[in-house]
């Protein structure tokens, strides 16, 4: 996301009108003497003041007293809220080199602190916090960090406290495509990795340069270049350089995934949240709450009451600024900001690709002859079966079914089904056969016996091209000798029936956009989801037109709608929906408008959902493994880690078990 040109002040801290900080010394000083300490005054007092005014109450106290304003905060508080108040207390630079000296003193160093600070801060800010750590320590900044640091990681630590970037206007659109073919060979192209060249292009080149490379990278290389850092680095020096890609595409994002990871599951790191509060706090923190709402779908400001507690919370709260509890409508800079990320969306291209690929040098006879040998006999040889199924693509699995059937005149699928049991059985099944016959099972399953499994009509009929959701009509009519519609129709009803009808009948558009049916689209959608003034005419007839837009515009088309809507109304419409609109219809309309937006990362959503929290949805997990293995599980993979910290593999090796396990970590393809 770049940064608006001339954008307005996106902090949430401001001047404190008819300022006077005598009184305001005084205030503290009343708060802080005698017995006890009235801490809510001085919180009260401090985040409502600016870093500039603070400054002149901390002059004033010492003109007035004759002592050291900070030294009385921390001999009078404790704990976390002492922190945070003694952190506002120092000017920005001062807060940062206090930070790095204690990242780099003692046993052991936090490298996590110091990639946040030196892979996020501006030139002006670099020079600030070195020039503040000479006079704060009497010791180079330079110096202390080579000495406690090692290898590429110190070397591109080094090279971003020189503060040297080149200024946003230094673009050159040579010098891009040069970039990207160095990176490229620094990288994917040679054995081993060129360091240097990452440190070099990564350190020195203007931001505005290198979201121009990472564009130019994704249309050259098929994949982003968080991807090749991935593969290519490894350890802290890999942490710091997708911290500086991140900062690079937006800082302010980089800080909403720092904070909801600070909150998240157990317990919280409160020296990162503090760190960040008060660092943030007169710079973009609208912004960081405006992307927290719209990625995390809850505020920064209810993360934090749910999280902490006391004065502490109080006190972050207020730096916080405010609760963004209408869901989904944007700050006027963030809906721009959000419309200039959907312009770039619909720019990239990314190659889909999946982690299961035809086997090389396949021989079917010999397949089925190994199969027929590891079922035959007393015991069953878990092992080959799953070596063998998860290693070739769906079109060999049929000619080894084939194969199967003309050497032994026997059926592979019903041999496999006596021979293996559970939730092995059921991914092995599901991996044999083919997928349009798969998804048909599926929705059959999902529709029989008493009550509906709506979700599974909804992930699978909403995520589907034209081409695979004909594949599926022919094969639910060739084993069930009956229509899908026919079967849609009498297993739901009202408008969730007339959605999924029309997803089902596979004829979305396939062209491209069409700026002015665009707008028109944007409209429709504002007028249902009661954002713009409903006009007089028929609601069921708004319905009608707002459900043809999202079954049956092709996707390039929806995201130019979706770009128009926040251009028109200033909300995200995914979020409007989930506002708006309830149970089964909403459900289906939101995961179209994911499935839209980025279907690798709907997926991926999925499967981490499948997997958290106690117990394990063995059935959503094994569908997307299945499904998606030969489709775009390389790009699922990818989404996972970027959201969620952790790999693909990790969350299944630390939530499944046994053979189902080693199939399911074969079909993954590997640790990212």
């Amino acid at each position: 996301m770049a940064k608006l040109q001339g954008a307005k002040y996106r902090g949430s801290i401001h001047d404190f009108p008819d300022f006077d900080p005598n009184q305001d010394a005084e205030a503290l000083y009343t708060a802080m003497k005698g017995f006890g300490s009235d801490k809510e005054a001085i919180l009260e007092l401090i985040t409502t003041r600016s870093n500039r005014q603070r400054q002149e109450v901390c002059q004033s106290y010492k003109s007035l007293y004759g002592k050291d304003l900070i030294a009385d905060l921390k001999y009078e508080l404790t704990g976390k809220f002492e922190r945070l108040i003694v952190g506002l207390m120092r000017p920005l630079a001062y807060s940062d080199a206090k930070e790095i000296k204690d990242a780099i003193s003692g046993i052991g160093t936090d490298e996590k602190c110091l990639i946040e600070i030196l892979a996020s801060r501006t030139n002006e800010q670099m020079h600030q916090l070195v020039a503040a750590y000479k006079d704060a320590y009497e010791r180079d900044l330079e110096a202390d960090i080579i000495g406690d640091t090692s290898g590429h990681f110190q070397k591109m630590l080094v090279v971003l406290l020189q503060g040297t970037r080149e200024e946003d206007d230094v673009v050159s659109e040579d010098l891009v495509q040069q970039d990207v073919q160095d990176l490229y060979e620094a990288g994917e192209l040679k054995w081993g990795t060129d360091e240097a060249q990452f440190i070099y292009i990564l350190g020195n080149r203007s931001k505005q340069h290198l979201r121009l490379v990472f564009d130019e990278y994704l249309k050259t290389t098929g994949k982003p270049v968080e991807a090749s850092i991935r593969g290519e680095l490894s350890g802290d020096f890999e942490k710091l350089m997708l911290a500086v890609v991140k900062c690079i595409r937006s800082t302010s994002e980089y800080f909403a995934e720092r904070l909801f990871k600070a909150m998240k599951g157990l317990g919280t790191r409160d020296n990162t949240l503090i760190r960040i509060m008060v660092s943030r706090s007169e710079l973009d923190m609208l912004d960081i709450r405006e992307i927290f709402r719209t990625k995390y779908e809850k505020s920064l400001y209810s993360m934090i009451k749910n999280d902490t507690s006391g004065e502490y919370k109080q006190a972050l709260l207020k730096l916080c600024g405010g609760d963004d509890d209408a869901a989904g409508q944007f700050f006027p800079e963030a809906a721009q900001v959000a419309y200039q990320m959907w312009e770039l969306s619909a720019v990239a291209r990314v190659e889909l690709k999946g982690t299961v690929r035809p086997a090389e040098d396949f021989n079917p006879d010999a397949d089925a002859k190994a199969l027929r040998k590891a079922m035959k006999g007393l015991g069953t040889d878990e092992d080959t079966i799953i070596d063998i199924i998860t290693h070739r693509s769906n079109a060999q699995r049929q000619q080894i079914r084939q194969t199967f059937k003309s050497h032994f005149g026997r059926d592979l699928m019903a041999d496999l089904k006596s021979e293996i049991s559970g939730d092995l059985a059921r991914l092995i099944l599901g991996l044999m056969m083919p997928p349009a016959h798969y998804d048909a099972k599926q929705l059959k399953k999902a529709m029989e016996g008493a009550g509906t499994d709506e979700k599974t009509l909804i992930e699978i009929l909403a995520t589907r091209n034209n081409a695979e959701i004909r594949a599926i009509n022919e094969a639910y009519k060739e084993d069930y000798h009956k229509s899908l519609e026919d079967a849609l129709s009498s297993d739901t009803s009202g408008h969730f029936r007339r959605i999924l009808i029309s997803l089902a009948t596979g004829n979305r558009e396939e062209g491209g956009e069409n700026r002015d049916q665009a707008r028109e689209d944007a409209q429709v959608a504002a007028e249902i989801l009661e954002i713009a003034d409903t006009p007089s005419g028929d609601k069921t007839s708004l319905e009608t037109r707002f459900m043809t837009v999202l079954c049956t515009r092709s996707y390039p088309h929806l995201r130019r709608v979706f770009q128009e809507f926040i251009k028109m109304t200033n909300y995200d419409v995914e979020h409007t929906i989930k506002k708006e609109m309830s149970g089964d219809v909403r459900d289906a309309f939101v995961a179209i408008v994911q499935s839209v937006k980025n279907k690798s990362l709907f997926f991926a959503d999925k499967l981490y959902k499948s997997m958290k929290g106690a117990g394990t949805d063995e059935k959503t997990l094994t569908r997307i493994m299945v499904s998606r293995s030969e489709n775009d599980l390389l790009n699922i993979r990818r989404e996972f880690i970027e959201k969620y910290d952790k790999s693909l593999h990790q969350a299944i090796e630390g939530d499944t078990s046994g053979d189902f396990k080693k199939a399911l970590l074969v079909l993954c393809g590997g640790e990212d």
